[in-house]
Formats: structure tokens, sequence, C-alpha cells
């Protein structure tokens, strides 16, 4: 690449970030306007990525991390002497996608872990409510004696849901806040149970005692099953890297054989082609993989 065909790429490059820094400064500011209007209507509370995150400051932080990996794309494809523009727009967009969204699902994989957590919890949450509904204690100081101990996820909401009780809601649509923030079938059955049980009368503990055992066969039956279709999780992730390890195993051992496929449109070619491919294979194993009960 001459230096002529450098000094164009730079400034085609650097009139890209002018633009897009323009608008995605318009947009940073629209997104500020409506995730404080959110706030204020009480919305952003039951989403569980903005626990973690700004929804305003996650947009700045995704489009920073695009321009991240663009960038980074764009010096490697230099340095290897890529002269198809083409190529480089292509090399260069793709890793910025990417990046945009990887932020986003680094978020959202954390509000999930945390969601796990909470589910974990709930069976000693239950366990506990129904020793302390036998020992005597009201289902609202029961529910504050063992949330207090039992850390976590759990022990954050339920002294939300306690204190939403203190100043005058529901327990039950305390709770029912709660499940609306995060999803759960056996806090929704909870819910269900207390409200069941205040309109009907009879004993909150006997049924509490058969959530227990419903809970704990749930439980069972699924840490069997993600122990069954873990194998086939590990497959998918090993098919879809192998061909990138290979690539690069062999670009280091012998470049000159390997540099048609970053230097050429054929091998631009073959590359998307690879790609799509195992992408569409990585998402079928995956699909097969992902078994909901």
């Amino acid at each position: 690449m001459n230096a002529q065909a450098v000094i164009a790429l730079a400034i085609v490059f650097a009139a890209v970030v002018v633009i897009t820094y323009v608008f995605a400064t318009i947009f940073f500011r629209e997104t500020a306007v409506k995730a404080e209007e959110s706030a204020n209507r009480g919305l952003s509370g039951n989403d569980p990525v903005s626990r973690f995150i700004k929804p305003d400051f996650l947009i700045q932080l995704r489009f920073a991390t695009a321009f991240l990996m663009g960038g980074i794309a764009l010096t490697i494809m230099l340095f290897l002497q890529v002269s198809l523009i083409l190529a480089l727009i292509l090399g260069t967009l793709i890793p910025a996608l990417l990046g945009f969204y990887a932020v986003l699902l680094h978020f959202r994989r954390k509000a999930k872990k945390r969601a796990r957590e909470f589910e974990q919890k709930l069976l000693d949450l239950v366990m506990g409510l129904a020793n302390g509904l036998r020992a005597g204690m009201a289902l609202p100081q029961a529910l504050e004696v063992i949330s207090r101990d039992i850390g976590g996820p759990l022990q954050e909401e339920m002294s939300v849901a306690l204190s939403e009780y203190r100043l005058g809601v529901e327990l039950a649509d305390a709770l029912d806040h709660v499940y609306k923030r995060l999803p759960a079938e056996d806090l929704k059955l909870l819910i269900t149970s207390l409200r069941l049980s205040q309109q009907t009368g009879g004993s909150m503990a006997d049924v509490l005692d058969h959530m227990t055992e419903t809970i704990r066969q749930r439980t069972i039956f699924q840490e069997k099953l993600a122990t069954l279709t873990a194998q086939g999780r590990f497959e998918s992730i090993a098919i879809a890297l192998m061909p990138l390890a290979a690539f690069l195993i062999l670009y280091l051992l012998d470049p000159e054989l390997m540099s048609p496929l970053v230097t050429t449109g054929a091998g631009w070619c073959a590359l998307g082609i690879a790609a799509t491919l195992e992408s569409v294979g990585f998402l079928i194993i995956s699909k097969i993989m992902s078994i909901e009960v």
C-alpha cells in the first residue's frame, strides 16, 4: 500500500469519526432525556441491566467500545497490508458491531447471574418461612428474620419488599413487585400461595412445606438437565473456535501461504463464508442445547 492510499484512508477514517461523533453526541443527549423520563415514571427500575449501569452511560460505553474495536481491527489490517477497500470497510464494521453488542451482552449476563443467585436462595427462604411460622412468628416477621441473614440479591429484594410493606402496601403486592423485577416461578408460586391463604385460610406452614418439596425436586431436575447438556454447549464453543485457532497457527507457521486470505478478494470471500457457516452452526447447536422446562 503506497503513501497516497494510506493518506486517503486516514482522511476517510477521520471524516467518519467526526460525523459519527456528531450524531453520537445528539443520540446521547436524546437517550439521557428518555432515560431520565423513564426513571421519573419508575420504569427503569424493572430493567435488570439498569441495576448495574445507567442507560445513558451504557449507550456511551457501547459506542466507545465499537470505536475501539473498529480502530484495532483497522490497524491490524493496515499492518497486514490489506489493500481492498471493501475488505477494510467490512473488517472494520464487523468488529465494531461485535463490540457494540458485546457490552450489552456482558451486562445482561451479569443480570442473569444475579437472577440465578436469587432463584437459588428461594428454597432456603421458603424453608425458613415454614420454620418461622411453626415457631409462632407472623409471616412478615419471619420474612424479615430470614432475609436478614440469607444474603445476596434475595436479601436486597426482600428488604425492598418489607420497606414497601411498612409503608402500607400489601405483602403479596410487595412480593409481586419483586417478581416483576426478577421473574422466578418459585417466587410466583409463593405469591399465589400467600394470596390463597389470605383468602381461604388454612395452615400456611403446611403449604410452604409442600412448596419446599416441589422446589427441591425442580432444582434436582434442572441440575441434571444442565449436566446432560454441558457437553453439547462445550462442543458448540469448541467447534466455533477451531477454525480461528487453525488460521492463527497456520499464519504464524507460514505467513506467505496464508496471506492471500487477507490480501485478496477471494480470500476475504472465503473468510466471510466460513464465518457465516460457523455462526450458523454455533447457533443451531446452542438452540438444540437450550431446553426450556
